[in-house]
């Protein structure tokens, strides 16, 4: 798990939700706690989070509403769950790119985005819960680590491929060239994130 820091003064990271998200230990869960998690992974992504009560995650998973809560407390909670687990699931596979990349390596964020815009039918995961969601909610903090700890991510890959070049200044604008493209594909289609790549990759070279 990446662990965000303070930038500088002129770039300092926001002071809320400053580490990336703990991940969620399967060995933790009950069998059917992993169930309900799955079920309403999937029904939290596809149709929203408001929309889906815990009524209908108790039925699609075969378990009571009194096992849900006993397991997660509250579907506030449940909500925090499912995108700490799926920031845990993306994080592996990033790190496993990452290991088998070339310079620049930091590339490969569009190149996981490129991958993910393939399977994601409903966008990113962590900006519609944003939008879902107020500021208080537990799981906001989530999105907002998911988030930093991309960019920090970035941030230290950028040190890595251009040791010469302030990291925070470009890292900040390859992180919004990666987010805009993303969240735009659904209006001008996919290929403007292998456009944005092609654009990282003259920044950075």
């Amino acid at each position: 798990m990446t662990q965000l820091s303070g930038g500088t003064a002129e770039h300092r990271e926001p002071r809320r939700a400053t580490m990336a998200p703990p991940p969620v230990d399967p060995a933790g869960l009950t069998p059917r706690a992993r169930l309900v998690l799955a079920v309403a992974s999937g029904l939290f992504y596809e149709h929203g989070i408001h929309a889906v009560g815990v009524d209908t995650i108790a039925a699609e998973s075969g378990v009571t509403k009194r096992t849900l809560y006993n397991n997660f407390g509250s579907k506030d909670a449940l909500v925090a769950a499912y995108l700490r687990q799926r920031h845990t699931t993306w994080w592996q596979r990033l790190e496993e790119r990452l290991e088998a990349a070339s310079t620049p390596r930091a590339l490969t964020l569009f190149d996981v985005y490129t991958e993910d815009a393939l399977t994601s039918t409903r966008g990113c995961a962590f900006l519609n819960a944003a939008a879902e969601l107020p500021e208080d909610h537990p799981a906001f903090a989530v999105v907002r680590a998911h988030k930093n700890a991309v960019e920090r991510r970035l941030r230290e890959l950028v040190a890595e491929d251009r040791p010469a070049t302030d990291p925070h200044r470009l890292a900040r604008h390859l992180f919004l060239l990666l987010e805009g493209a993303f969240a735009h594909q659904g209006v001008h289609g996919r290929g403007l994130i292998t456009e944005a790549r092609d654009i990282a990759r003259d920044l950075l070279t």
